[in-house]
């Protein structure tokens, strides 16, 4: 009958010091046995295979993208400019090897500069990568750069996609760069993205015409329209201003530091 009334005599946590339960641990036989329970009635060998087979279709899987961020002319006061920012990566969901480059250069004048980065890249959290690697400058007048380069990119809460890079070149010049875009979907085509570029450098570099602290702030506003996922041109508008040491570099050579262009491009992957 008090078994009835109070129910069966099992321990909680109630009665455990500190709320939780003893926790015993497995007896012997329970490490006896094979690993794997199915090597008791197969072939250990063909167990084997199926198990490395089962990684390479759910667990171990190799994958390659192509992202080309932005494609685009620019038309403003000054000249009418070029300019491109593409990314990629190949490898599985921890360790990826990431490719990019951007560039930019006047429609009927010369190629400003190319910017070309190889690297490593580890998932250390759901949504974010370190990335650490090289980077190659090429412009025309001969003035290359080569830096060691660390970054982090990931998706912040409310999806903002974040990048932030430090780079240290061969000359022992450290620059930093943060970058943020966020999608606005509008409609099931139609996506606004506002963008946010900070540059910054640790000390003046005079032959690349750049000032210590912050060197330039740029902001962009692009509304697209997928005609499919992989494929949307856009149209939107881009100011950029120079600030510091590097305006009076720009102003010195006769060039305005801050700039207001309208922008038209397309934005894919594959």
């Amino acid at each position: 009958m008090s078994v009835a009334r109070g129910g069966p005599n099992i321990p909680t946590s109630v009665d455990a010091v500190g709320g939780r339960l003893v926790e015993t641990p497995p007896p012997a036989a329970a490490r006896a046995a094979p690993a794997h329970a199915a090597d008791l009635l197969y072939d250990p060998a063909v167990m084997a295979a199926a198990r490395k087979q089962l990684l390479a279709e759910n667990g171990d899987i190799r994958s390659t993208a192509v992202f080309i961020d932005s494609l685009e002319a620019g038309f403003g006061d000054g000249a009418d400019t070029y300019g491109w920012s593409a990314q990629g990566w190949t490898g599985g969901d921890i360790n990826r090897f990431w490719w990019k480059t951007e560039g930019q250069g006047e429609i009927d004048g010369k190629l400003h500069e190319v910017e070309v980065q190889a690297l490593y890249s580890r998932a250390i959290a759901p949504f974010w990568d370190v990335q650490a690697g090289v980077r190659q400058d090429f412009r025309p007048d001969g003035k290359d750069t080569t830096h060691l380069t660390v970054g982090l990119i990931g998706v912040a809460p409310y999806w903002f996609e974040i990048g932030a890079a430090a780079f240290l070149s061969t000359e022992g010049d450290l620059t930093a760069r943060v970058e943020a875009e966020y999608d606005q979907r509008l409609t099931q085509k139609w996506i606004l993205q506002p963008a946010l570029e900070l540059a910054l450098s640790a000390s003046d570099i005079p032959e690349l015409e750049t000032g210590s602290g912050l060197t330039s702030v740029t902001a962009g506003l692009r509304l697209r329209y997928e005609v499919r996922k992989e494929f949307a041109p856009y149209v939107g508008v881009e100011w950029s201003r120079s600030l510091g040491d590097t305006a009076d570099y720009a102003k010195a050579r006769g060039a305005d530091p801050e700039d207001t262009r309208f922008v038209v491009g397309v934005k894919a992957w594959f």
